[in-house]
């Protein structure tokens, strides 16, 4: 008979999260430095400290991080201009300095923490592969029975993260992440602007490709919805609209 807890969560502690955000990479298709997304994890973020959770915020190899430029409220292009709570936090520099001196994943106790959450962005598209200790402990989230979660291109993790036994993560699972309808919109978008030729792609390989040939139940809300699923204590959001329901979904793993 197995004494293993099946909800290893502490109710009578604060919820502790550990947001994972990539390091800066450059893109291998267009030449683009890449990173994270702001919204991935700023919208998480602020969901879990209004519930009153601990959130640390770590990156595969630690320190500075950087984020995709189109993220910044800030940006000329305009395109995440309307995204207020990465504007508030941006203007705080306490929070700023989160993403200034990450922890190094090689640093997350598993057991210090009732959760983690890995953000998208395009770097994890070129980088995961070769994060085999953040492919670890997302696996040890999941095999303790504590929530693991990922979105948008986060959920580039699954396609690397086996079990113990050596069977994929996503196997079997009902899971969503950055969906091929969208994958075509960015290309189309920048090829009207005439920043790639249309042989290339912005991204090497697809989310929602790889997860079924993995064989897992891949579904998705519509171009741009916000969208995320949970199957058991694996929660995933489908892209950068999704990061408050990616919380909530989470938050709910938690029996709140």
């Amino acid at each position: 008979m197995s004494l293993r807890n099946p909800n290893p969560v502490n109710a009578n502690a604060p919820k502790r999260v550990a947001i994972v955000i990539s390091n800066p990479a450059t893109s291998t298709t267009t030449g683009w430095p890449v990173g994270f997304w702001w919204s991935e994890l700023t919208h998480p973020w602020f969901a879990f400290n209004a519930k009153g959770y601990e959130v640390e915020v770590f990156s595969p190899r630690g320190g500075r991080c950087e984020a995709d430029a189109m993220s910044d409220p800030r940006d000329v292009s305009g395109y995440s201009e309307t995204d207020l709570i990465s504007a508030g936090f941006l203007a705080t520099p306490k929070l700023v300095t989160l993403i200034e001196s990450t922890k190094p994943v090689s640093e997350l106790n598993v057991a210090d923490f009732d959760a983690i959450v890995v953000a998208g962005g395009q770097a994890p598209m070129f980088t995961f592969e070769q994060e085999t200790a953040l492919q670890r402990k997302f696996v040890e989230f999941y095999e303790a029975g504590k929530v693991a979660a990922a979105l948008c291109h986060g959920t580039a993790i699954l396609r690397y993260a086996r079990l113990s036994d050596g069977t994929p993560l996503a196997r079997g699972k009902t899971v969503t992440g950055f969906a091929n309808v969208e994958e075509d919109f960015a290309d189309n978008a920048v090829w009207d602007m005439q920043l790639l030729s249309r042989d290339k792609h912005v991204m090497p390989w697809r989310i929602e490709d790889e997860l079924k040939k993995l064989g897992a139940n891949y579904v998705q809300a519509g171009l741009w919805k916000g969208f995320a699923i949970r199957d058991g204590n694996l929660v995933t959001g489908q892209q950068n609209f999704s990061g408050a329901e990616t919380a909530e979904a989470v938050i709910r793993a938690f029996g709140e």
